[in-house]
């Protein structure tokens, strides 16, 4: 039989028992307040006692509650207000006995309010476990600032050297730091204070460890202890370093030292969640800067997933050996595992991304998809499958304060579940949870994966690996059809080699599981040794860093696109060797060679940046190399796969330089004029400075590292001053700026070079000033240039800078190259500059062609465009436009300064051997081919040449 409720939901008859039942207590304690309620408030009383146990105890026992939660509105609880009826309640106490009461009693008063709103669902779970967090927040604070209070009244105050007061610091870890505690949990803590000293103003001094030491044990023991009224929380301590045989508490410099020296994974793994409890204070942003380097390493960190994977596997083997089922918590596809899954991601990836160093579960979960690290459908199974898991844990515990995670043996208790859940059965329910659990551990195999059983690898690989004898060796490669007989020799002397360096037994472990699999890759290449030369060059340089090894076993695509990319280009293999973050870029290749848009590499950078703090400014420098080279890699690698078309290499190359060039003015600006100010006539952000490329970098013709040929001007003609704290005169802070440029573009980081920059082609050359205003710099063009440096400016093109600024290099340089030149004087000088230019540069075999220099190659290409745009720009203006050569010559073409036939032969000719010199930079050799492989492009190069440059 089923007993109808107000709500028009039913109540099955076991728990309407157990509702008249605390009922029938309530009345013979409590009739008079039985008899205030309405019949409705009646009514939702005595469902809420067929439904929890300890709220209807708690009621029984403190019936005067009862009024007041019917008072206050139990659609919202006022978290914020904690605190501050803790403080008002403890602050007349002076007994410690007093004081635990006060705790408890609050304590029991806030949870019969959380589960009531629970069970009568009023309340959202992000809802009730902030509320339970935050309860506990105070409770603990509250106490701690009691004790310390009254411990200072009969001790002293704890003090560092200069007399300033310490204060004991809570580090809350687990879902209490997450801020996402279930009813009735366990609270792991840890204790530290900042520095060592001693305390003031007591009968006897007392060493402050030793104070925070007893602080610490009171404290436990306030929050801990059973008494008449419960506990507060049971308090977990195990947590702080060396465990139960370690100090309880702590120094920063104890904490710092340790995790240092002896932190282990699992206690990485815990202090992911870690976070200072109470109102945040300059203390509170050391202890956690301190943890950081800890928790987050600096670089893609796949060693967390095997150390998850282990405590997974210890955690199997306890709910095993416990015989524990139904768990929803410690069970396959449990509660645990979206932690597992979440963390895994924080730990490999929180180094390089501030955002995912967040102790909520639910914001990381957010952060993942934005990142693109999980997918929409992943995130929003985790999610609810999670939302539901904990709802139910949530329930279970509030029935009666125990401290569960697994699924009701008592129909009683499924029956509570069900109504507050919409669940018809008892079945039905199991459904549900089982059907979240299933879908929870299919993401938790993909990510983390960790099946006890050992992975089982290709066996002939592993006999590969392991073998000794040569005989053997070939024998295993015949049978699988690798008829290469470099490979087994490359592969024995590479692992002699290793054998002798010191990696550590996790690397040696690592290096063992990942080359069977890597080998798995070679099986259908035509040359394997060709790509094992190669990738072992990378892994030569990661062996000692254990964490890039995980990074390839724990990633099929990364190792498949490592041993192709490095087929295709030794190269991209000694970048991925000289910066290892760049394997990172291989996990996903529909990423890697997605290239980004030319219009959006500026905003890519912006975006990129914006998760490095602006006031770190190695960060910054690292972070603008990281991009360089990230992207620089991606376009690579959509070149040698012929995803990128070859004529669009340089546009990219040429737009990422740019976007660089911006981020790197704006940093060096930063710096510069914070500490001189800005000259006083610039207006609306303006900077009166400006970037101006030459050659290949004005040409948009970059290559893979190319230098950048550039030239800084300003505006700031006048006399004057900037306006800050420390004024200088306006020519001097143009050069403190550029100087600082140069600076961002030289420093050497971690990730080397930005980039070289050649700044030769200034007014004046290496003599000149660092930076020329730019009215100086038109009035040396049209009165002091030399022929070469007009042929120079042909090739210019303004890379960054203000819109004035811009119009008017525009202007100068259209005037300069429109300048009226005798033909015959002009073709002397250009043809003098390419003899001296390929005297000086031209060292080859003779029966070799360098693609730049040897005659009817790149770089006489250039000279014709440069000769003809210099010739004929006074009566063609158009010519001065553009500062590329493919465009040149088809405006001349188009002006028939030029045959058609001849510009169309150019350009083939040019792009042609720039392609060349792209795929020869990707295969580490020089710009050199024979003459043969070149000859119908070079002769009619030569013959245009004689032609137009004619004595």
């Amino acid at each position: 039989m089923r007993t109808a409720t107000q709500s028009n939901k039913l109540i099955s008859t076991q728990m309407a028992a157990t509702a008249d039942r605390y009922w029938q207590r309530l009345q013979d304690s409590a009739a008079e307040i039985i008899e205030s309620l309405t019949a409705e408030q009646q009514q939702q009383l005595k469902l809420i006692f067929g439904l929890s146990d300890f709220i209807a105890t708690q009621l029984c026992r403190h019936s005067q509650w009862i009024p007041e939660l019917f008072s206050q509105n139990l659609q919202q609880l006022d978290r914020q207000a904690f605190d501050k009826e803790l403080a008002e309640l403890l602050a007349s106490v002076t007994d410690e006995e007093v004081a635990k009461r006060v705790l408890r009693q609050y304590r029991n008063k806030q949870m019969v309010c959380i589960a009531w709103r629970d069970f009568a669902d009023h309340s959202e779970l992000k809802e009730s476990l902030l509320d339970l967090s935050a309860l506990a927040e105070a409770l603990v604070i509250a106490g701690r600032d009691w004790l310390y209070r009254e411990m200072c009244a009969s001790l002293g105050t704890p003090s560092d050297r200069n007399g300033n007061p310490q204060k004991l610091l809570i580090l809350g870890m687990g879902k209490l730091g997450g801020r996402e505690l279930n009813f009735s949990s366990d609270i792991d803590l840890i204790f530290t204070f900042p520095e060592h000293g001693e305390t003031q103003g007591g009968r006897r001094s007392l060493e402050n460890q030793q104070f925070f030491i007893r602080m610490g044990q009171r404290l436990v023991n306030l929050l801990h202890q059973v008494t008449v009224d419960g506990f507060v929380y049971r308090v977990d301590m195990r947590l702080r370093p060396y465990g139960e045989s370690g100090p309880l508490v702590v120094s920063f410099s104890g904490l710092e030292d340790y995790y240092q020296e002896q932190g282990r994974d699992w206690e990485r793994y815990a202090m992911v969640k870690a976070r200072v409890l109470g109102p945040w204070t300059a203390e509170s942003d050391e202890l956690h800067a301190l943890l950081r380097p800890f928790v987050y390493r600096r670089y893609l960190d796949f060693s967390a997933i095997e150390s998850l994977r282990k405590m997974k596997g210890l955690i199997s083997q306890e709910v095993r050996r416990r015989k524990l089922t139904d768990n929803i918590k410690l069970g396959a596809g449990g509660i645990r595992e979206v932690e597992f899954i979440v963390q895994s991601f924080q730990l490999i990836r929180g180094g390089r991304e501030p955002a995912l160093r967040t102790q909520s579960l639910f914001a990381s979960l957010a952060t993942l998809l934005e990142l693109g690290q999980l997918d929409y459908l992943a995130v929003d199974e985790l999610k609810n499958s999670y939302l539901l898991l904990r709802r139910v844990e949530n329930l279970l515990q509030a029935i009666n304060d125990d401290q569960t995670q697994t699924l009701p043996s008592e129909a009683l208790d499924w029956q509570r579940l069900c109504y507050v859940l919409n669940a018809d059965t008892e079945m039905d329910l199991r459904e549900r949870i089982a059907t979240a659990m299933s879908q929870i551990h299919r993401h938790f195999g993909e990510t983390v994966g960790g099946n006890n059983e050992e992975e089982q690898t290709e066996t002939w690989t592993q006999q590969l690996w392991n073998a000794y004898e040569d005989d053997h060796a070939q024998a295993i490669l015949e049978e699988q059809g690798i008829d290469d007989e470099r490979l087994w020799p490359l592969l024995n002397s590479w692992h002699d080699t290793v054998v002798r360096r010191t990696i550590g037994p996790r690397g040696r472990e690592t290096l063992d599981k990942l080359m069977p699999k890597l080998l798995c890759e070679f099986t259908n290449i035509a040359h394997p040794s060709k790509a094992f030369d190669q990738v072992s060059k990378v892994l030569d340089q990661i062996l000692t860093r254990t964490t890039y090894l995980e990074l390839l076993c724990e990633n099929p695509g990364a190792r498949q696109q490592l041993v192709s990319l490095c087929l295709a280009s030794p190269w991209i293999a000694q970048q991925l060797a000289k910066f290892p973050m760049l394997l990172d870029e291989l996990i996903d290749p529909a990423q890697l060679y997605d290239t980004t848009s030319l219009d959006d590499y500026g905003s890519e950078l912006r975006q990129y940046l914006l998760r490095v703090p602006e006031d770190d400014l190695e960060q910054q420098m690292e972070a603008l190399r990281q991009f360089k080279l990230s992207q620089q890699l991606k376009i690579a690698a959509a070149d040698v796969t012929g995803v990128l078309p070859v004529m669009e290499v340089s546009d990219h190359l040429t737009f990422l330089a740019e976007a660089i060039i911006e981020q790197v003015v704006h940093q060096a600006w930063a710096q510069v004029s914070a500490r001189h100010g800005v000259p006083d006539y610039l207006t609306n952000n303006e900077m009166g400075f400006a970037v101006v490329g030459y050659g290949k970098a004005g040409g948009i013709e970059l290559g893979y590292g190319s230098d950048l040929d550039l030239v800084f001007l300003h505006n700031g003609r006048q006399a004057g001053q900037t306006n800050g704290d420390r004024p200088i005169d306006i020519g001097h802070f143009y050069l403190k700026l550029a100087q600082r440029v140069l600076h961002f573009f030289s420093t050497r980081t971690n990730s080397g070079e930005l980039y070289e920059v050649d700044m030769r082609l200034r007014p004046s050359g290496a003599s000149g000033l660092l930076v020329s205003e730019i009215e100086n710099f038109g009035e040396y063009q049209r009165d002091e240039a030399w022929t070469w440096e007009h042929q120079a400016l042909v090739r210019a093109r303004f890379m960054f800078g203000d819109n004035a600024l811009s119009i008017r290099f525009n202007e100068l340089r259209a005037e300069v190259l429109q300048s009226p030149r005798d033909k015959a004087a002009l073709a002397k000088d250009v043809r003098d500059m390419r003899i001296k230019m390929r005297d000086h540069l031209l060292k080859v075999d003779q029966d070799m062609f360098d693609l730049k220099q040897s005659s009817g190659g790149i770089a006489d290409i250039e000279f014709i465009a440069q000769y003809l745009v210099l010739a004929n720009s006074h009566q063609h203006k158009r010519l001065s436009f553009w500062s590329d050569n493919v465009r040149i010559f088809a405006d001349l073409a188009e002006l028939e300064l030029l045959p058609l036939a001849s510009a169309q032969a150019l350009t083939q000719a040019y792009c042609h051997l720039r392609d060349e010199s792209h795929r020869l930079t990707l295969q580490q050799k020089k710009s050199v081919l024979p003459i043969a492989d070149v000859k119908p492009y070079t002769e009619q190069v030569e013959a245009i040449y004689a032609e137009v440059l004619a004595e």
